[in-house]
């Protein structure tokens, strides 16, 4: 009698297929959230590494530049943040003209740091959803949990029963949901973590074409300062001593 009452297939395709409606929703929304994890693991991973990469290369030209214009030439043909802020940088010198350097480097010093909260912000993104699933889909799947083991107990009650066929098939089921929520939650926050520490890697990239932009500003305009004072210099033409003779 115990093993009729068994179901006939306790893998977990037919557990779930065994389940309440609400089990199932519950199950079908943790491996619908397992899918956006790996899926924005997939996509983040590329961008950050071409990112990255792109960045490193225009730092390497900044470091490589001895004056702006070298920089230009260096990233004429380059894109990302790096060439945003020599662009802001050409900008301002544009508009501000002849004043003072001090306040021209502290208006660019202004929209470098914009770049770089700008380019921070876009490569955060979809990793907050990333937080969401593995801080919920434990708790999400304990909910289905409980309440396949409240269905268990009630169909105990009216099959007036406490044989151990009868329990087990539905708090397996109910336990299953509880396996997917850790299934999803466990890659979603080792995940997290990983792009947290690549995130903070590029932030600190970002902040080396910043200063070394920066850099690179305040050495033309020192340049631009001195040559007036050069000028300024009278000129006095060698004076040619007379031989004693003479």
């Amino acid at each position: 009698m115990a093993n009729a009452e068994l179901p006939h297939d306790l893998s977990p395709w037919g557990m779930f297929m065994a389940a309440d409606w609400v089990v199932k929703a519950v199950m079908i929304g943790l491996a619908f959230a397992s899918v956006v994890t790996w899926t924005v693991w997939l996509a983040k991973t590329l961008e950050l590494f071409f990112t990255v990469r792109r960045l490193r290369g225009a730092l390497r030209s900044l470091l490589g530049s001895t004056t702006l214009d070298d920089a230009r030439r260096a990233l004429a043909r380059a894109g990302g943040p790096a060439a945003a802020m020599l662009r802001v940088t050409d900008l301002e010198l544009e508009r501000s003209g002849p004043l003072p350097a001090e306040g021209i480097k502290e208006r660019v010093a202004i929209s470098l740091g914009r770049i770089e909260a700008g380019a921070g912000r876009r490569i955060t993104r979809g990793t907050g959803l990333l937080a969401t699933i593995g801080a919920t889909a434990p708790f999400v799947g304990l909910f289905g949990t409980v309440w396949g083991i409240m269905n268990s107990f009630i169909g105990i009650s009216k099959a007036q029963t406490t044989n151990l066929a009868v329990v087990a098939p539905g708090i397996a089921e109910a336990l299953l949901a509880t396996a997917i929520g850790l299934v999803a939650a466990i890659p979603a926050v080792v995940i997290y973590n990983h792009f947290t520490r690549q995130v903070s890697g590029y932030r600190a990239l970002l902040g080396d074409a910043s200063a070394e932009t920066l850099r690179l500003l305040s050495r033309d305009l020192d340049r631009r300062d001195a040559a007036p004072a050069r000028q300024e210099i009278p000129y006095a033409p060698p004076v040619r001593v007379r031989a004693a003779a003479e």
